[in-house]
């Protein structure tokens, strides 16, 4: 069972960056549930066969002052995937460091090496103010994408939701 994180401070942005997740996963027939990361417990993350931690809009960062709720990422070893916003938890997690690079809009990317289903040129849909590099990740395809080095830990800083559901589907289905 996937458990998708809503990480977004207004419950309207849900619709924008929760919802098209939890229909691609309907679609799919993949069995999942949702929650709120100031909700969601120890016996969540214990359920569920891996992570989805979804975005927010580009001025929703509340969940930064609350990264201390995510302590629990350090001692997990069932996949995650982290878009937008979840990249940047993830990363945080791992001493990352925040880099101001606004981009809004589609984004042309050349994936040389296959990442999460997406190979070849393909165009994403960005949404942020920043991003955050961290040195136990590997990036791809100019920082749009990382790889934890050791634990089963994807992020991608593009909103997959959006243009290339693909990625996500990929991430369900094939990862352990």
């Amino acid at each position: 069972m996937i458990l998708l994180i809503n990480i977004c401070k207004e419950n309207l942005h849900y619709y924008g960056f929760v919802k098209p997740i939890e229909d691609i996963l309907k679609n799919n027939k993949i069995k999942f549930f949702t929650k709120h990361y100031k909700k969601l417990t120890k016996k969540d993350t214990t359920k569920a066969s891996k992570i989805i931690i979804c975005g927010t809009s580009l001025k929703d960062n509340d969940f930064i002052k609350d990264i201390k709720k995510f302590n629990w990422i350090k001692q997990y070893n069932k996949s995650i995937l982290g878009i937008c916003g979840g990249m940047h938890i993830l990363a945080l997690q791992y001493n990352g460091k925040k880099k101001k690079k606004k981009q809004i809009g589609l984004v042309n990317i050349d994936f040389k090496k296959e990442f999460l289903g997406l190979k070849g040129k393909k165009q994403v849909y960005n949404l942020h103010q920043y991003i955050v590099l961290s040195k136990e990740f590997d990036y791809f395809a100019n920082a749009q994408t990382a790889k934890h080095k050791t634990k089963p830990f994807w992020g991608v800083i593009f909103h997959p939701e959006v243009r290339n559901k693909e990625l996500i589907e990929s991430f369900v289905r094939n990862l352990q």
